[in-house]
């Protein structure tokens, strides 16, 4: 059941008729009206609609004529090429770094710091809501763990106190949250990293490309830039969309990873049309900020409206917007109704969210028109009074 999803570019609905798996993601199979509109993509990461770009495009095209579909190799073998290596020293020059090295994922990313950097002499602290993979990763590692209340400093710095005993301490945070859109007190958690001689990392996931004036990040947005040490991020999501992520910070932990992280040394480099894509993206980014800031004009624009019509959305002024219902079946009806209406969105219930938390995740994009956002909300108004969670 393919279908152009404008805010999305080209996207298969096929998903919606497949089993959940368990995620809390319910997954269905609706009636969709024919609308020479077509149906506006309000659920992809795709921020700043670069994965759609004619420039990134071509780009991709150009390193898959040149470089071939793959190199059939991991990066210490023979699948280290020129835009590889160009890739990584542009990555550090975004984020204003020493280094970079690529992963396939960020996943692999997270995956492969925490037991490469730290030791059973270390300890690492951890806000409770961090993405999976941060938690997946730090369960490699053999460091003292410690979970911190989420955006909490105050429990955070009692568990710096209690972490002295260890050799280095390194507190681990999402930069902006996924499932709440919020973002994290970096300026706070950098003076207790200070105050406590530990080092702050930063996954950058969701505000890579697009938050801070010129979308290096939440380090650029909250001013705290030459304070965070590492940086870990995607290119699958504002820089692209495809795949691939990375590390970026000093050059020595650079060096270290390339020796030590087990999904770099173990892993098929990334395809030379994802590094391609990616580059020209970044290229883009750093000629203007023009994106970011259209971006960020419509996120105000659909919160302002959803809020006056009377809707929770959490987040702090985030393009993931989290529209929140709380029960589980009425955000998953309202998600089907949504689609009728040409708006696909995606309801989220527990076990992704916490129980009597569902809620409707929107992410907005910069290629969605001020026209687009009104139609989504006018969709979320009729839904939402035809369903009672509008009087």
């Amino acid at each position: 059941l393919p279908t152009c999803l404008r805010g999305g570019g080209w996207f298969a609905l096929e998903h919606l008729l497949d089993s959940d798996g368990g995620t809390g993601v319910r997954p269905t199979a609706v009636s969709i009206p024919s609308s020479t509109s077509g149906i506006l993509n309000f659920c992809a990461n795709n921020y700043l609609g670069l994965s759609s770009h004619p420039e990134v495009i071509q780009a991709g095209l150009q390193a898959l004529e040149e470089f071939g579909a793959g190199l059939s190799s991991t990066r210490f073998i023979c699948g280290t090429q020129s835009i590889h290596k160009d890739l990584e020293a542009k990555i550090a020059r975004f984020h204003q770094r020493e280094d970079a090295i690529l992963y396939p994922s960020c996943f692999d990313a997270n995956a492969g710091l925490f037991e490469a950097l730290l030791t059973p002499q270390d300890a690492v602290l951890s806000d409770e809501l961090n993405h999976a993979s941060i938690i997946d990763g730090i369960r490699l590692c053999k460091a003292h763990k410690y979970r911190y209340r989420h955006l909490d400093m105050a429990d955070l710095e009692a568990k710096l106190q209690e972490a002295q005993k260890h050799r280095l301490r390194l507190v681990a945070t999402d930069g902006a949250f996924s499932m709440d859109g919020d973002i994290a007190p970096l300026q706070e958690i950098c003076h207790l990293a200070s105050r406590y001689g530990a080092l702050v990392f930063v996954d950058e996931c969701h505000a890579t490309g697009f938050l801070g004036a010129t979308g290096r990040g939440t380090d650029e947005l909250l001013g705290v830039t030459d304070q965070v040490t590492i940086i870990n991020s995607t290119l699958g999501k504002a820089l692209g969309g495809a795949s691939g992520g990375y590390t970026t910070g000093p050059e020595p932990l650079v060096s270290l990873l390339r020796q030590r992280a087990r999904p770099y040394l173990f892993s098929n480099s990334l395809p030379p049309a994802v590094a391609g894509c990616a580059s020209k993206a970044l290229d883009l980014l750093m000629e203007s900020n023009a994106i970011v800031q259209s971006m960020a004009a419509k996120t105000q624009r659909f919160r302002r409206k959803m809020k006056a019509a009377g809707f929770t959305v959490l987040g702090a002024n985030h393009p993931i917007c989290p529209v929140m219902l709380g029960d589980a079946r009425l955000a998953s009806c309202m998600a089907d109704d949504m689609l009728k209406r040409g708006i696909f969105v995606i309801g989220f219930s527990y076990p992704v969210v916490p129980k009597n938390k569902a809620r409707i995740r929107v992410q907005i994009s910069a290629v969605h028109s001020e026209e687009d956002i009104d139609r989504c909300v006018e969709a979320f108004v009729e839904v939402g009074r035809l369903h009672g969670a509008l009087p």
